[in-house]
């Protein structure tokens, strides 16, 4: 069973009064992604739950009670853009803050609905045109979570080869999809400040959480030993939840990196943390920025532009 936070650190008792604001959470139907949704909507905000089945997404908002705010349910299946369209064009008026959650690990080599490879189409470019397409609404900031393994992606995104023809490891295709999460925030953070917009782009990773997102590994050593980090290693999904949290209502410099404070930050309460050069390079931040707008069709929005730098 995984181990519940105990850290005398910042927790959810500590969220501000969050009525009459608008969330976003993509993949909010288990794990922390949910418990990210329902300490929102404690705080009072109206949190809307962004997922790919939404008979899951029902069942899974009807567990969390006692809410101040309402939680509402929407498609949005980030393997395909079509989609990710029609979820950003339905939506109407302001919206306070986005949470790129949703994510897929350890998954058999497959392609999207639009011919990417999965974990690079579903946990970045999906995320990549949501954002862009929902831009103009947001008020406040997003949050997109990362991950560690983004230390296993070697020497940087492999740009010759995206979608890993020929060279497909799930590990490698995941860490190289979580390298592009911090390079599509610190890009995105640049845009942002060179507009004078006052939105944030930060970054957050859960540490080690008991959540299924490697259920469906293709390798069974690494599965087992995942399930057994899972029950005797991580902290629960509502701990895992914490840094999302903190890099979304604290006073953050735009581009900041929040995770767990323990040993390798695998479990503790939320805290500014490193990355590895790679996740931290401007050229290939702006690489990718180009690249992913090239394979969506979708770009940073033409009324935040300004002449210089964009």
């Amino acid at each position: 069973m995984a181990k519940t936070l105990k850290s005398s650190g910042w927790n959810t008792t500590r969220l501000p009064d969050l009525t009459g604001r608008t969330a976003v959470v993509t993949g909010a139907n288990s794990g922390i992604g949910l418990a990210a949704a329902g300490a929102l909507a404690h705080a009072g905000a109206r949190v809307v739950l962004a997922v790919r089945d939404t008979d899951r997404g029902e069942a899974a908002a009807a567990t969390v009670t006692g809410t101040r705010g309402p939680l509402d349910v929407r498609r949005l299946d980030l393997a395909d853009l079509a989609s990710v369209r029609e979820f950003a064009a339905s939506w109407q008026g302001d919206l306070d803050l986005l949470i790129n959650n949703a994510g897929v690990g350890g998954a058999a080599e497959g392609r999207t609905s639009d011919g990417f490879e999965t974990h690079f189409g579903t946990n970045h470019l999906g995320h990549f045109a949501l954002t862009n397409l929902l831009l103009p609404h947001i008020t406040d900031r997003l949050v997109t979570v990362a991950s560690n393994t983004h230390k296993f992606s070697g020497n940087g995104m492999h740009f010759d080869n995206l979608n890993l023809t020929g060279e497909y490891a799930p590990m490698r295709a995941y860490s190289q999809s979580k390298l592009a999460n911090l390079l599509f925030t610190l890009e995105l953070q640049r845009r942002l400040g060179a507009v004078g917009s006052p939105v944030r782009a930060l970054a957050a990773h859960p540490g080690w959480a008991a959540t299924n997102l490697a259920s469906h590994d293709t390798v069974l050593l690494r599965r087992i030993g995942i399930q057994l980090g899972n029950r005797f290693i991580a902290q629960d999904s509502e701990a895992g939840a914490l840094p999302t949290l903190y890099a979304a209502v604290q006073d953050l410099p735009g581009a900041s990196y929040v995770g767990p404070d323990g040993m390798g930050e695998h479990r503790g309460a939320p805290t500014l943390v490193g990355r590895i050069p790679a996740a931290s390079d401007p050229e290939a931040a702006r690489r990718l920025w180009t690249v992913s707008e090239e394979l969506t069709g979708v770009a940073f929005p033409e009324r935040l532009r300004v002449a210089t730098n964009i």
